[in-house]
């Protein structure tokens, strides 16, 4: 039962956010027509994002094969699914056990704290779940101490992240409707940052002026096609047609698959900006419910596609600055005695197209450009750092590509490393996370007071 639950159920990012627009609108007592309604439409607006992440996926696998083939690169390609598809032969009591528990500790921390966010994004909960374990396991700690400390790490980051962007996503969205819950926020807060001290004075990346008969580029689908078809055009001359042609497009003239390629992975980002305007639609309203009732005042914190359509130019210059980033920083990694950590397009366009975003908000153009190259250098030297504390993971030939992994990993299990005693590492661990509980508890007394004096 517990396998169902956690595997089928709530490890379906869809039935996940479903489930919580569900509550919501029976909190709320919507009549039995909006409830399903309401409830259906989420799901599907998750199924939707989700088609379009494996369209796109499907699309940067083959350019992945190109890239290597042309370039005769020996590395490790950081791949979320992949590590934890191989954790979880060893690992996947306590992934489960951990994100279920890690679950209520993010609700519990959101209606006694003053970070009222609710981490949506099921598969990146399960993802951190699993390296939690895998580096408390690798530790030495196990059975229920080791499920019991997971899932408050857990839980207290699924509300410590959003909270700690919200000042930058407010002034994306123009709104406080929901928050970023997505576990590259470290590359998300740098870009904002760097972009703060960058960009004074350079115009947002939605301002571009564009000739009258280049207009059909200020077209978010038509630049990211013709964009993507150029990549790819590049990337499978350099890998030779016969590569091409005879193992990945099964005879198809390879400018024509290449071509098709780019247009594939375009549509893949059209699917996705669809599927989050569906998600957005329902969940916020129904989120109403929980706000109101279980968690006052609790705001979603959703996947970074969320941000997307709020600057379309943003997401593809991020994409494509993080890339070259990635791939300028394959050569200084040899040099520091670090893995080569070849550029992952799946990271680099999810995180580095949200970094664009960030950038954006807070230096315009030379923000996103700087910003996600930040990025980009961050998840390339990141996942290095972390390998030697995965244990026997690390040498597997893949890792981790988000940023907030390898962050959160290697900081708990260098502390691991450093002291021998596990309720010393319990203690420190707790008390690190306290830190940002606290401040937000004295800047919240502070507010009251401020309001009473002014009163």
């Amino acid at each position: 039962m517990i396998d169902l639950i956690m595997k089928d159920v709530l490890g379906t990012p869809a039935i996940l956010v479903g489930l919580f627009a569900l509550v919501g609108l029976l909190v709320q007592r919507k009549n039995s027509g909006d409830v399903v309604s309401g409830t259906l439409k989420t799901v599907m607006g998750f199924v939707i994002l989700g088609a379009g992440a494996n369209v796109l996926v499907q699309s940067l696998g083959q350019f992945t094969s190109m890239f290597n083939e042309a370039f005769a690169v020996d590395g490790v390609i950081p791949n979320n699914e992949a590590i934890v598809a191989l954790a979880q032969e060893t690992f996947g009591t306590e992934t489960a056990m951990i994100m279920l528990f890690g679950m209520v500790v993010n609700i519990l921390l959101a209606r006694i704290s003053p970070f009222k966010y609710i981490f949506l994004t099921g598969h990146h909960t399960m993802f951190m779940a699993c390296l939690i374990s895998v580096i408390l396991t690798t530790g030495g700690f196990s059975g229920v101490p080791m499920i019991i400390f997971g899932a408050v790490i857990l839980g207290a980051l699924m509300v410590l992240f959003p909270a700690m962007l919200q000042p930058f996503t407010r002034k994306i969205t123009g709104s406080d409707d929901f928050a970023i819950g997505h576990f590259g926020s470290f590359g998300y807060l740098v870009s904002a940052y760097v972009g703060e001290k960058v960009g004074k004075g350079s115009r947002s990346t939605e301002e571009i002026k564009v000739p009258k008969s280049l207009s059909f580029l200020r077209d978010t689908s038509v630049s990211v096609s013709l964009t993507m078809v150029i990549l790819f055009f590049v990337v499978a001359g350099a890998a030779g047609p016969a590569f091409v042609e005879g193992e990945l497009s099964g005879g198809q003239n390879f400018l024509v698959f290449s071509f098709m390629q780019g247009l594939t992975f375009a549509a893949g980002v059209y699917i996705i900006l669809a599927g989050v305007r569906m998600l957005l639609g329902e969940i916020v309203p129904a989120f109403k419910g929980i706000a109101d009732k279980i968690v006052p005042n609790a705001k979603p914190a959703l996947d970074c596609p969320a941000i997307f359509p709020f600057a379309g130019n943003a997401v593809i210059i991020g994409f494509l600055c993080s890339f070259i980033a990635g791939l300028v920083s394959m050569l200084f990694l040899p040099l520091l005695g670090l893995k080569v950590i070849v550029p992952g397009l799946v990271p680099h366009f999810f995180t580095g197209a949200a970094a664009g975003v960030f950038g954006n908000a807070t230096g315009g153009r030379r923000g996103a450009i700087i910003g996600s190259m930040a990025n980009g250098v961050m998840i390339s030297f990141l996942p290095a750092l972390l390998l030697p504390v995965l244990g026997s993971l690390g040498f597997q030939g893949t890792t981790f590509g988000d940023a907030d992994f390898a962050v959160v990993g290697i900081i708990l299990g260098n502390l691991i490393n450093m002291v021998a005693s596990n309720i010393t590492v319990i203690t420190a661990v707790l008390l690190i996370l306290a830190i940002p509980f606290f401040l937000g508890f004295k800047s919240k007394t502070k507010k009251i007071e401020d309001d009473s004096d002014a009163a």
